[in-house]
């Protein structure tokens, strides 16, 4: 009697956010995607009010009729996106809006208002192997024969070219990006509003698909690890989703919640004048639910 056919695996939908966290610190992931009820995540930082303020009102002035898109009305626009949320009063939140207000009038004058992108907050996805990747890109350019992806960046330290080439998600963004519009997308790029620095990238569709490969990896280590935590058996959960503590841990979303994590709880305005502050975390976050 023959064997009956085996059933395929089913497709696992992730972000490139969630495969970053997953890599980052596999006891976050869990805590933060996958134990019910969820669990409160801890208020955002600074920077994270400053990343969310300015990617809002860059979108928001690529929404405005092109009369309307100059430098002025993306500061304004900033104003109204600004939050006071993580900072330490609202004196501090204040000089910085004023800081990040110039920074985001420079920016703009540099852009061409009629250069009209094929996207902004642009969702992609794309199926690769069995995982459904999916994300959300700052802007999609058209620039003629390629699509080219362009990521804002708010942290204080300007990014290098390594970290443009070393980008597991602007390489995920630019495979889903030609996927669904059968266009070529291997150009990503960093635009760094504080330095006003433009780094770029050109994958070659070789190192392009090794970043896809990993990614299915990942997903394999993930998918296996969800299955050992099914268990009802704490050790069990917490051996497949093992913690990794060192010096992020300060500012991890779900720290209350580890007892792995070390060292104090980060104030929510720390890094702001600080050298040795974390980027990790800045910006929006495009995380959805791990299916």
């Amino acid at each position: 009697m023959s064997e009956p056919p085996s059933r395929p695996p089913l497709l696992v939908t992730c972000t490139p956010t969630q495969l970053g966290v997953f890599l980052e610190c596999p006891r976050r992931y869990r805590l933060t995607y996958l134990d019910r009820p969820r669990l409160p995540l801890a208020p955002p930082t600074a920077l994270q009010t400053i990343g969310r303020a300015v990617h809002r009102a860059l979108a928001d002035w690529w929404h405005l009729p092109v009369a309307s898109r100059t430098p002025e009305v993306a500061a304004g626009l900033l104003d109204d996106r600004w939050s006071t949320d993580g900072f330490r009063d609202a004196d501090q939140a204040r000089r910085w809006l004023d800081r990040f207000r110039e920074y985001v009038r420079g920016y703009v004058a540099a852009l061409d208002p009629l250069a009209e992108p094929l996207g902004v907050e642009r969702t992609v996805a794309a199926v690769a192997g069995t995982v459904a990747l999916s994300g959300r890109i700052d802007r999609l350019d058209d620039r003629g024969e390629e699509l080219v992806v362009v990521d804002y960046k708010t942290g204080l330290s300007p990014p290098s070219d390594d970290d443009a080439r070393t980008s597991m998600a602007l390489a995920l963004y630019a495979f889903m990006a030609e996927r669904m519009f059968r266009r070529p997308c291997r150009r990503v790029e960093l635009h760094h509003l504080p330095s006003g620095a433009v780094v770029r990238w050109c994958h070659t569709e070789e190192a392009r698909e090794r970043f896809v490969t990993r990614a299915q990896q990942i997903v394999d280590d993930l998918r296996t690890a969800t299955e050992l935590a099914a268990s009802q058996d704490p050790g069990v959960r917490d051996a497949a989703f093992p913690a990794r503590p060192g010096p992020l841990c300060g500012w991890c979303p779900v720290r209350r919640h580890c007892p792995a994590a070390v060292g104090a709880e980060r104030d929510p305005w720390e890094g702001l004048d600080d050298e040795d502050r974390p980027d990790a975390w800045d910006g929006r976050d495009d995380a959805t639910a791990l299916a």
